[in-house]
């Protein structure tokens, strides 16, 4: 069938594939469209039994879900704030290379849902550094926009597209890992949080705002995309968690930087947040195969750390070597724990071991 024999089965003009005839400037919609009879369209599939699968609802801790409902409510006006309003209520991103699996999501909390504030956390998964040698290295990075900060939601995306761009611009940072020169690490962790930092300061100047409008942690996993190096590295800003789960147990603060006197829910952005910060907490980890390493913002480490049912669910669903599809992955990030109502924010990375 040719354009000109679908367009007149269809009732609309070549000119108009959206289904509107123009007539004197004045749009008008076409509602006279003929449809086939049920079972009879060559369109569309034909009617199926069984209904479409679906997941429905995450899962939950307790007799009784949280009062909030589990789903994107309002949205931040264009004319308060425009980076507020164009930021996407849910995330969802990932990778896969030789021996390596990754899920990431990012999820606008039940109070900034129901408030119709935007979400301050954010992610990023991409590729850095490498030339024709090689050299390559994954980074995963979560952000936590503080939520006292008033332009926290661009500091913390901010923060992450910074890092990539100046991590990716380290001529040493793959030799560094793979050699676990720690103390190297250190020193080029240092130099990326002060030009972040520097750059978020300068941003904040643009806006007229103090600094500290856009105070946000940073937490960092870099990942050569050589299978036979184990060496991960980590560096950090403020809050946040670094679990892992290795053979079916949780060990929730893998990297030592948890401060438990501290209230998790308060960040001191003098000292523990961009871009007030110049230095990074930071470590060296050895991968085992079959680990899965969870770098998250406190609206995953607390619950998390805080009920058992939560640690159960996921332990079952991402332990061992099957990755779940995004969607699945997805659904599963969600799981609902009362009075944790935060944005939630992820990275997950499934470790397979060396390719042979």
């Amino acid at each position: 069938m040719n354009e000109s024999e679908e367009a007149a089965r269809l009732h609309w003009t070549p000119t108009d594939p959206h289904g509107f005839v123009v007539s004197d400037g004045a749009p008008t919609v076409r509602d006279d469209y003929e449809l086939p009879a049920p079972g009879q369209g060559a369109d569309g599939p034909a009617p199926t039994a069984s209904p479409v699968p679906a997941l429905g609802a995450p899962a939950h801790s307790g007799p009784k879900a949280p009062s909030y409902p589990p789903v994107p409510q309002g949205l931040p006006a264009v004319t308060g704030d425009l980076a507020a309003a164009v930021l996407p209520d849910i995330v969802l991103d990932g990778a896969a290379y030789p021996g390596l699996s990754v899920r990431a999501a990012s999820v606008r909390g039940d109070s900034h849902r129901y408030a119709g504030e935007p979400r301050q956390d954010a992610l990023c998964v991409t590729r850095i550094g490498g030339d024709e040698h090689g050299g390559e290295l994954l980074m995963l990075a979560v952000a936590d926009g503080v939520g006292s900060a008033p332009r926290s939601h661009v500091g913390s995306n901010e923060a992450c597209r910074l890092a990539a761009r100046y991590l990716d611009r380290s001529t040493s940072l793959h030799e560094t890992i793979r050699t676990g020169d720690a103390e190297r690490f250190q020193r080029t962790a240092d130099d990326v949080v002060r030009q972040i930092g520097n750059l978020l300061g300068d941003l904040a100047l643009q806006y007229s705002e103090r600094p500290d409008a856009f105070a946000t942690t940073l937490r960092i996993l870099l990942v050569p995309l050589d299978p036979r190096i184990r060496t991960r590295g980590f560096l950090a800003v403020g809050d946040g968690g670094t679990a892992l789960l290795r053979r079916g147990y949780w060990h929730l603060d893998v990297v030592g930087d948890a401060d438990g006197d501290k209230d998790s829910a308060v960040i001191d952005t003098r000292t523990a947040a961009l871009p007030r910060a110049r230095s990074a907490v930071t470590r060296l980890l050895h991968a085992h195969a079959g680990d899965v390493l969870v770098l998250s913002t406190d609206g995953l480490s607390s619950p998390l750390a805080g009920d058992a049912g939560m640690r159960e669910f996921l332990a079952e669903a991402w332990n061992g070597d099957e990755v779940p599809a995004p969607a699945d992955f997805l659904w599963q990030f969600q799981y609902r724990v009362k009075s944790y109502d935060d944005d939630r924010t992820a990275v997950v990375l499934w470790e397979h071991g060396e390719v042979q």
